[in-house]
This record gives C-alpha cells, sequence and structure tokens, in this order.
C-alpha cells in the first residue's frame, strides 16, 4: 500500500504496516529518532496501524511534540514507581508543563527530598526493565469498573465526566493509567530525567478539596540537555528576585499587610521610579497621552462592562457607599471608554492614544502568589487605542515597533510573537475577526518579529498579539499583549461620528508593554541577576575614601554629582578600604569612586567597576561625560 508524507509525496509499505515501519522506509535516522506518528491529522503511538493512502507524518525527538510525549511517560513511570514503593497511594493527573511534567497523589505523609531519590532510583530500575508501554481502549463502564477494583477513586470521577462511551488506558507492567496518549513504545526509551522538588496542590486546584502530594520532574532525550537544563536551574536559583530583593533591599511583602501587596523599599522605588520616568517620556513621544483613574468604581459600571458577570471570582468584595455597592478595579478599562463618552467624536479625533499606570487589585489563590510574578495588586503599563477600521494596521504595526524599542532599552534582544486566533465561544461578527485577525498578521510580518500562530487561543472579545521575550540564561516570560476588543464598545455603545455624518463603532484595542512593573521588575532583576545597568541601578556610583583625610574632597565629588542628577553615595565609615569595597561589590553598584592622598593632590578620581576593572587617575570632567553618555544613552556597558 501507499502512504503520503507531509510534502505530498508518496511511498510504498507493507499493507497493515505501522508508524515505525513507516519511518524506516523513509530512513534509517529518522526511525532512530521516531517517537510517535500523525496519521490524518491525529497523533497517534508509534506502533498504530496504517491505512492505504494515509496522510503520515513522523513524529521525532527533535519536535516540541515528541518532548512532550516523552515527558508524559516520564510522569507515568514515575507514578508506577510511587506505587511500587508507596502503599495506599492514589494517583490523579500527571500532565506536561514547560520543561516538564509533574503528577498529583493522594499520600497520609508527605514526600521528602529522600522519598524523591528513592522514587528516582525506581524509576531507573522499571526504565531497565524495558517494559513495553501499549493503549487499550475500554467502554467506559469497563474503565469505571477497572480502576474501582485499583482502589483509584480520582480516575472514576475523571472518568464519569467524560462525554465519551470508549475511553484509552496505557499499561506498563502492573501500572495502568487513563490517558489518551500517545505514549513511547517502552519505558527503556526513558533515560535522562530528574525530580525537582514537592510542594501542596488541591484536587482541581479548590481550597476546598483535600490537599495532595505534587512531584515536579524533568525529562530529555540527551543526557548534555539534562545537564543544561539543571545548570540554568542552578543560575536560575541565583538570579530568584525573591532572594535578591532580599538582599538588595528592593521590595518585600508582610503578613501584616497582606499576601501578594508588595512594598518598595527606597532602592527598588528609585528603579520603578526611572522606569515610569522612562515610560511617560516614551509614551508622549509617541503620541500618547496620559490618564489618571480612580482604585473604585460603582457596580453598575462593572455591570456594563461585563466583569461582574464573567470576571466576579477574579474580584474583591464590595463596598457600600452611601447606599450602592462600590468595586476596586481590577481593570482600567471602563475608565478610559467613559473618557472617550465623555464627548462626541469625530473620525478626526481618532486614533486617541492613551495610556495609564493604572494600579488594579485582583483575587488569586495564596498558592498561587509567587514574589513579584504573581500578586493581588500590581500596576500595568496600560494603555487603550480608539481609532477607525482603516486606521487599525498602522496602529498595531506602530505598537510593535514602540515595544521592540522599549524592549531593546531595558535589555532585551530576543523577542517572538504569538497571534492568538477566534476561540469556540466568541463575541462579535465573522468580518470584525478576520479583519482584526488578518491586520495582526500583516503588522506582525512587517515587525519582523519571529511568530506562530494559537489557534483558537484568543479571548472571547477579539484575537490578539502576545510578544514573549527571552532573559539572559534562556527563560522565556510572557510580556506584552495587544488585544482586540469586540466586546466593550458594544457594551458601552461607544461612537464616533464618520466624514459621512453617520454613527459608527470604533475599533478598540487593548496594550500593554511591560505587562505590569511588579512582573516586569521581577523579571528585570532576574535578566540581570541584580546588577542592573549603570541607567537603572538605584545607586549609580559610592564613593569610597581611604581615611579621614579624604573626607571633604569626597564630599565635594558627591555634591557634584548629585546636583548632575546622578545616584551617589559617600560611603565615609572608618572601616578598611578593602571591607567597603566588597560590600559595594555584594550591592552591585556599578561604579566606586576610590579616592586616596593621590586623587586629593592630583585632584583626579580613581574608578572601580563592579567588575573589578580599574580606571585610574581620571579628570573629574572626563568622568562626567562618560556617565553623562551611560546614563542618556541607556548603554548596557559599564563604562562605554
Amino acid at each position: 500500500m501507499k502512504v503520503v508524507l507531509p510534502d505530498k509525496s508518496e511511498i510504498e509499505v507493507r499493507d497493515n504496516a505501522t508508524v515505525k515501519e513507516v519511518a524506516e522506509a523513509i530512513g534509517r535516522g529518522l526511525a532512530k529518532q521516531a517517537v510517535a506518528g500523525v496519521i490524518n491529522g491525529k497523533m497517534v503511538d508509534i506502533y498504530y496501524t496504517v491505512n492505504d493512502r494515509d496522510e503520515v507524518k513522523i513524529i521525532t525527538e527533535r519536535d516540541k511534540e515528541g518532548l512532550e510525549i516523552l515527558r508524559h511517560s516520564t510522569a507515568h513511570l514515575m507514578a508506577q514507581a510511587v506505587k511500587r514503593l508507596f502503599k495506599n497511594v492514589k494517583v490523579t493527573i500527571g500532565p506536561t508543563i514547560e520543561d516538564g511534567f509533574y503528577y498529583d497523589f493522594d499520600i497520609d505523609t508527605p514526600f521528602t527530598e529522600d522519598d524523591l531519590e528513592k522514587i528516582e532510583a525506581e524509576m531507573a530500575k522499571i526504565a531497565k526493565e524495558n517494559l513495553p508501554i501499549r493503549r487499550k481502549e475500554l467502554t467506559k463502564e469497563e474503565a469505571i469498573e477497572l480502576f474501582k477494583k485499583l482502589g483509584e477513586d480520582y480516575k472514576v470521577e475523571i472518568i464519569n465526566e467524560l462525554d465519551e462511551d470508549i475511553v484509552s488506558v496505557y499499561e506498563q507492567g502492573e501500572f495502568v493509567d487513563l490517558c489518551r496518549g500517545p505514549h513511547l513504545e517502552s519505558t527503556g526509551k526513558i533515560k535522562y530525567f530528574k525530580l525537582l522538588s514537592v510542594a501542596g496542590a488541591y484536587w482541581r486546584g479548590d481550597e476546598n478539596n483535600k490537599m495532595l502530594q505534587r512531584i515536579y520532574g524533568t525529562a530529555w532525550f540527551k543526557k548534555s540537555e539534562l545537564d543544561e537544563y539543571l545548570h540554568r536551574l542552578e543560575e536560575a536559583k541565583k538570579r530568584d528576585h525573591r532572594k535578591l530583593g532580599k538582599e538588595l533591599e528592593l521590595f518585600s511583602t508582610f503578613d501584616e499587610i497582606g499576601a501578594g501587596l508588595i512594598c518598595w523599599f527606597p532602592k527598588g522605588a528609585r528603579i520603578r521610579s526611572v522606569i515610569e520616568s522612562f515610560w511617560k517620556e516614551e509614551h508622549y513621544k509617541n503620541g500618547y497621552e496620559m490618564l489618571y483613574t480612580p482604585h473604585i468604581g460603582k457596580s453598575t459600571l462593572w455591570e456594563t462592562s461585563g466583569h461582574l458577570a464573567f470576571y466576579q471570582e477574579n474580584m474583591y468584595s464590595p463596598m457600600d457607599i452611601e447606599g450602592n455597592n462600590y468595586y476596586i478595579k481590577p481593570m482600567n478599562c471602563p475608565f478610559h471608554i467613559m473618557v472617550y463618552k465623555s464627548k462626541v467624536r469625530s473620525y478626526r479625533d481618532l486614533p486617541l492614544r492613551w495610556a495609564e499606570l493604572g494600579t488594579v487589585y485582583r483575587y488569586e489563590r495564596s498558592g498561587v502568589l509567587h514574589g513579584l510574578l504573581r500578586v493581588r495588586g500590581f500596576t500595568q503599563d496600560d494603555a487603550h487605542i480608539i481609532c477607525t477600521q482603516e486606521q487599525i494596521v498602522d496602529e498595531i504595526k506602530e505598537v510593535l515597533r514602540f515595544s521592540l524599542k522599549m524592549w531593546e532599552n531595558f535589555g532585551f534582544d530576543q523577542i517572538k510573537g504569538y497571534i492568538a486566533t477566534r476561540p469556540e465561544k466568541s463575541v462579535g461578527d465573522d468580518e470584525m475577526w478576520e479583519k482584526a485577525t488578518h491586520s495582526l498578521e500583516n503588522a506582525i510580518k512587517d515587525s519582523g518579529i519571529e511568530f506562530e500562530l494559537d489557534e483558537g487561543g484568543g479571548a472571547f472579545y477579539g484575537p490578539k498579539i502576545d510578544l514573549k521575550i527571552k532573559d539572559a540564561i534562556g527563560r522565556e516570560w510572557q510580556m506584552t499583549t495587544i488585544q482586540f476588543d469586540f466586546n466593550l464598545p458594544e457594551r458601552f455603545d461607544m461612537t464616533y461620528v464618520d466624514k459621512d455624518g453617520k454613527e459608527k463603532r470604533p475599533f478598540m484595542v487593548h496594550r500593554a508593554l511591560l505587562g505590569s512593573l511588579e512582573r516586569f521588575f521581577g523579571v528585570l532583576i532576574e535578566h540581570y541577576a541584580g546588577a542592573f545597568p549603570f541607567w537603572l541601578a538605584p545607586i549609580q556610583i559610592r564613593i569610597i575614601n581611604v581615611s579621614d583625610a579624604q573626607y571633604d574632597y569626597c564630599k565635594d565629588i558627591e555634591n557634584r554629582l548629585r546636583k548632575e542628577g546622578f545616584r551617589v553615595e559617600f560611603d565615609s565609615r572608618n572601616e578598611k578600604i578593602g571591607y567597603k569595597i566588597r560590600e559595594a561589590q555584594l550591592q552591585k553598584i556599578p561604579h566606586m569612586i576610590i579616592i586616596g592622598n593621590n586623587e586629593v593632590e592630583a585632584e583626579k578620581v580613581s574608578v572601580r567597576l563592579r567588575t573589578g576593572e580599574n580606571k585610574n587617575n581620571l579628570d573629574f570632567f572626563e568622568y562626567i561625560s562618560v556617565i553623562k553618555e551611560l546614563d542618556s544613552s541607556r548603554s548596557k556597558n559599564l563604562w562605554r
């Protein structure tokens, strides 16, 4: 029989050939790396039987899907090891996640670090047994009966909620698990893995349910990839913004104030102030106007916007003010719309670009709060663009250009776009969605940004572009969002008068470049490992005297630098010079001006960079010109 390959060519294989045999017919190298197949658009196991004229694609170790299959198979391997080692444990779910997998277990005694080592050793043992992993289809009733016998109550609960009459399970040795698959063909294919941590997790994420034990792990096809990933994890620990935030005195939270509510310390506030000033300056340059809006709004506002109907679980309880319910705002959009509706708008007024550093509050469960990255109160670098249909493509292009420029200034140059298209449940007519999605595609193509389509990933009220950045150790962070909205203009009856004198509905785009100041600051800390470039550093220069004899000269330099607008400190303590230098380096201060008798006599300065490099006997005015250039150019270099 013949099968059709992705390039539409055909090859001949024996009748009832498997996916693996198709791979072998194509080439020995491909067969060696084959993990699974896609038959007529459906992903299947490698031992799946192919029919005549089927369209066949081979999934290999190099494919993203191949890595996910490996990791899901490793999650099953871990569950099997846990079942062998611990009595009365019950399994729940074990999905893949970015860079790894986890599995949740119902067990009376929490797992320890020693337990993870035992589980890992048992996993290696099962892998060496090279057990075949095979798919089996059962009726819903048969599956329920099977898992009842096994005492797996969570699996029974899941099956009862399925609509399908036929469900699939995967067997490997004595272990059986409910799963759609596909999987690797045997446990022997799983070689390079590591269990990373254990944490508590509520069943189905509901704090009213039982607390389970979640084990996180990672798996890779090559040992070098695993080693590289573990190295990145170690580097990430060193860069953890929570650890550095404490060491560098940047921010903190307090139980007395409440979880997920950030207090910015003077040094962190300094950096935030620099970011905000730069942000506002660039927005004004790029045709935006600023808005300031209240922190609370009447319930009728949130009813009109739809937040009370669709988003109330993320909002905090209302407060009664003179008989009216007021809600603390989870978003800024309705306020901006009310400003728009304050008068009749003409097509000549458009586009309007309104930005706000607006602080919003959203309910997050305590279990998901994470430093600056997941909080309950945060300041969005929010903006709304209101324009005509004819203006929309140019506006999106401009937002992308602006985004790239902003990220470049903050030291990020690896950026990828994702266009999220219409989901099944959505508002707005087909033509609007098509035009909006087309405008996003055209704009991102013209920008030169590499991008992927996220089919069906848009919000119910419009398609969007997400921009993800890579940090210094290769981690991807979702930051910029450019989101169409067909919902709010309709709900608030937003209109403008067109050149023909008729009222028309404007296009509205929600836009956040940095996402939120809190999350962005967390990413920034980890990207630079706390060693911020000169223009962002909370203390740019620390002056260090060798002895009291240089006090007056140091004080004069401090005053002159401060008048020039630099963030400078004078460490005049009666401590050894080496101690003061080491402390400045631990605080990651970019420049240390070291003043001894020679510098005073020559009226010069000697500068030590935090890298350990020295610039000795500099003319003070020459130094001023260097740091002015560093500051204004926002250079990532510590000198020029």
